[in-house]
């Protein structure tokens, strides 16, 4: 295992830049994530720590070594791609083995290695399998334990789990979840699911357009986003935003020019007794929650998420209370106010 710095890292294609001089420390055996849009560059970032792209400009440190123009063989890395890539005339046994069975080693130090990663990776019963006959959780467990017995300075997840199903998504995320505690090796992964980054990491990036919009821990993005971008990015549903002056109640800080909610801070009473009104559109019922979708004048649209036994309906018309504690301001750059 070892720490991954990046010092200024720049990615240029001819006069296109899409990563804008990223300044990031991976500590060791700290799972973080990349997430943003598509095209904010997490993907590329990826590829540039693992060698697969060429850094145009700055450092990428692994531990105490410079790693910059090193290629991918000799950085000790481990990746997972979105494509299982595994060999389809091959039984799993050997899929695992082949990178150990390539780099020349004895049969009996692979064969310790392959039980061991059948073991972590809950692979046993299916050894003498082919990729054919196994499911797509089975198939990725099979190419994250190929990576596994190489024993790596870190593991590099590009988009794992985007060809599952809901289902199998949900199981790989306590897999791997599980396969960190295990390991406690360092791992970097990309996603733009925000709920499995919300879920698995220790720290998110969120990347905006080939920068840096915040770091930080899943709950200090969620509770303390540091600019809109990220308080609208993290969080299902999105943050409520609206002009700071439509809900005149509201006493917002100097220099906000908007507010911002998250559904679950809102409650909804009778006229009268809240900060804004609003007339119910639409109701998503989810089972446990329902979220209500309404119309609010000059504040627009807001969701709030209330209990999945409520009994309003579309045309009705309620207050809505804003805990005060809960309000984020911005500023008119985006960024956070107080």
């Amino acid at each position: 295992m070892s720490s991954i710095t990046l010092k200024a890292v720049e990615k240029w294609f001819g006069n296109i830049q899409v990563i804008k001089g990223v300044d990031l420390e991976i500590q060791e055996g700290e799972f973080v994530i990349f997430v943003g849009p598509s095209g904010c560059g997490k993907s590329t970032l990826l590829r540039m720590i693992a060698g697969l792209e060429e850094t145009s400009r700055g450092q990428i440190m692994i531990g105490d070594r410079d790693a910059t123009a090193e290629p991918p063989s000799k950085r000790g890395l481990a990746m997972v791609f979105q494509s299982y890539a595994l060999y389809p005339h091959m039984s799993v046994r050997d899929n695992v083995g082949f990178p150990l069975k390539s780099a020349g080693l004895p049969k009996s130090e692979i064969d310790a290695k392959v039980a061991e990663a059948a073991r972590v990776l809950k692979l046993d019963a299916y050894m003498d399998r082919r990729p054919k006959d196994l499911s797509g959780g089975q198939r990725q467990r099979v190419a994250i334990g190929r990576s596994i017995v190489r024993d790596p300075t870190a593991f590099l997840f590009d988009e794992p789990l985007s060809n599952l199903d809901a289902a199998l998504r949900v199981e790989m995320r306590y897999e791997i979840a599980k396969l960190h505690q295990t390991l406690k090796a360092t791992m970097i992964y990309v996603t733009h699911d925000q709920v499995e980054a919300m879920t698995l990491a220790d720290r998110i990036v969120v990347l905006e357009f080939g920068k840096i919009a915040q770091v930080g821990s899943p709950r200090e993005l969620y509770e303390r986003p540091a600019n809109l971008f990220v308080a609208q990015f993290i969080g299902s549903p999105r943050m409520n935003v609206f002009p700071s002056g439509a809900a005149p109640a509201v006493k917002a800080p100097a220099g906000a020019v908007s507010t911002g909610i998250r559904p679950e801070h809102i409650v909804l009473g009778a006229a009268g007794t809240g900060q804004l009104q609003g007339t119910v559109d639409v109701l998503e019922y989810l089972g446990a929650d329902t979220f209500v979708i309404l119309s609010c004048g000059d504040a627009g649209q807001v969701t709030v998420r209330v209990n999945g036994t409520t009994t309003l309906a579309p045309g009705d018309t309620v207050d809505l209370t804003l805990n005060a504690e809960d309000l984020h301001f911005f500023d008119d750059q985006g960024l956070r106010v107080g």
